[in-house]
Parts: structure tokens; sequence; C-alpha cells
């Protein structure tokens, strides 16, 4: 854990984000891309210590009432909170002027606050929205270690749907070759209907597999289920071309068309030139492998799963 102070707390759509980095641990975790600058161990938590302050300045000066909403990239009810009470504090002010709130998390420690969500829902409105991926337990606890298990959690909402708390659930993501039976979305579902939840969030589903988010999850594969780490590597590789397929019918230079042609044919060093000079070109490789294994080298097979 560490301390900065920051310029500002919210967002032009009013998220803020009291923390940055997670322990929860969850193998999937988008918030470890690189694209988000987090120029820190992701584990070692930056706290913003400012944050208070600043979240007060903001909402006293705001001449109109919204919802205020946290939790997007850094689940705020991390271990921490019970030492920091950055989000407690924060929900005090948001009462207090008279805002509403709403929050996405996959922890029970929402529950400390109960209090306080009450009084806010009872003037503006208040809405929980809780993220439930795994029915199974036991697989619960490998894809999400450190925070309590989905069972847990549709009990958390079932307190709150009994204390007036609307809530949404974040159904995602739903990872191949591991969730995606129809048990665990029956399962889950199940937990929704019981909870009388307002709705269920499925937009997004899958993974991003953004640099950074990418080699943790392959790494966790590697653990958790041997080999798995190929198939998503091939499956990327062919979304990708799926969604290249418009741009793959371009021609390209003399030059480009000649590298493509000895990459196809086993020659690794036109294939990393293609990928430092031209993804598309890189597309027509992994399309020509794909279709057509006879004619492509294992040598190209593996420099691709190793560039994915």
């Amino acid at each position: 854990m560490h301390f900065v102070e920051s310029k500002n707390i919210l967002s032009a759509k009013n998220g803020m984000n009291l923390y940055r980095g997670c322990t929860h641990g969850c193998i999937y975790c988008d918030s470890r891309s690189k694209c988000y600058q987090m120029n820190h161990q992701f584990e070692d938590i930056e706290v913003k210590s400012n944050a208070i302050e600043l979240l007060e300045n903001t909402l006293k000066r705001k001449r109109k009432k919204c919802m205020i909403g946290t939790g997007s990239m850094t689940d705020p009810y991390l271990p921490i909170e019970t030492e920091i009470c950055n989000v407690r504090k924060a929900l005090e002010i948001i009462d207090y002027y008279g805002f509403g709130f709403t929050v996405i998390t996959k922890s029970d420690l929402i529950l400390r606050d109960l209090d306080l969500l009450k009084k806010i829902n009872e003037k503006t409105k208040c809405v929980v929205q809780m993220t439930l991926t795994t029915y199974d337990e036991d697989l619960c606890r490998k894809l999400e270690p450190n925070v309590c298990t989905t069972k847990r959690r549709a009990e958390v909402l079932n307190v709150l749907q009994d204390n007036g708390i609307p809530t949404v659930v974040w159904l995602s993501p739903i990872l191949p070759f591991i969730n995606d039976t129809l048990e665990n979305i029956e399962g889950i579902i199940n937990y929704c209907v019981e909870a009388k939840v307002y709705g269920i969030i499925c937009f997004g589903m899958g993974l991003t597999l953004r640099d950074g988010n990418r080699e943790y999850f392959y790494k966790k594969l590697d653990v958790l289920f041997p080999n798995l780490s190929n198939k998503y590597k091939k499956q990327l590789i062919i979304r990708m071309i799926k969604t290249a397929t418009k741009a793959v019918g371009r021609k390209g230079t003399g030059h480009m068309q000649i590298l493509i042609k000895k990459a196809v044919q086993g020659d690794v060093e036109a294939f990393l030139e293609l990928m430092n000079r031209n993804s598309l070109a890189m597309y027509k490789v992994a399309r020509a492998i794909l279709n057509n294994d006879d004619n492509a080298a294992d040598a190209i097979q593996d420099t691709i799963l190793t560039c994915f």
C-alpha cells in the first residue's frame, strides 16, 4: 500500500476510484491491462490520500444532483478498506450532499455500510452491482481466490434486497472451457431470481486479453488448468482474423507480399518483421496457417502463440 495526492476525484461521468490496484487475485482481471497506466505493482494498492477532501469540495460545488459511481476499475471494498475507511467516508459525504450512489463489488464488506446505503436510497437512489461469475464454489476459489465466493455474494444480495436496496448482477466474464457451462449459468441465474435482482448485465461477457491482462491470465491458466492457455491463444488468433476479414482482402506492397509468402512457408524472421511493420500482414499469415496447416511451418505456429 502506498499513498499519493490526486488532482481530481470524479471522472466526466461522475465515477471515482478511491484506490488503484487490487488484492482479490481474480485471474482474468482487465484492470491489469497496461493501457490503464498503473505504474506500480497491481497488488500494491495506491490510496488517494486526499480523496475525501476532493470529493467534498467537488460535490458541494455541483449544481445538479447525480449518481456517484465507483468500482468499475478497482473494487473499493478491499481488505485495506477496513483500515482506511475511504468508502465509508465517501458515503457519508454523498449522503450529506444528497447525491445518489452506485458501486460494483465482489465483497461482502459492503454490508458494513448498509446503514448509509439505506439512508442514501431513502433520499435519492442507491444501486449495488455485484459480480457473479462462477456457481461452483471450488472453481470460484481458483478464479477469484482472495474474495468471498459466489454463494456468499448471493447471500449479500438477499440481505440488500431485504433492506430495500436495488441490486444488479454482472454475469461476467464467462471463460471458455472453464465456466461456460449450462450448469454454471443456470446456477447464477437462480441466485439472481432468489435475490430478486433488478437486472443481469451481460455486456462484454468475455475477456479483453489486452497487454498486461493477457500475460497474467495465461500464467494463471498454466498453473490452474495446464495446457488450456494454448486453446485460448488459438481462439484469439481466430477471433482477430474474423474481426479483420474485410481488411485482409486488401493488397500490400510487393515487399510485404514477399514477406507474407516467406512467413507462411515457415520463415520466422519474416513473420517477426511483419509483426513489427504491419499487423494486417500478420492477419494474412495467421489466416493462411489456420486454413492450410500442411503448408505452414510449426515454427510459425509457435511464434504466433508466443506473440499472443
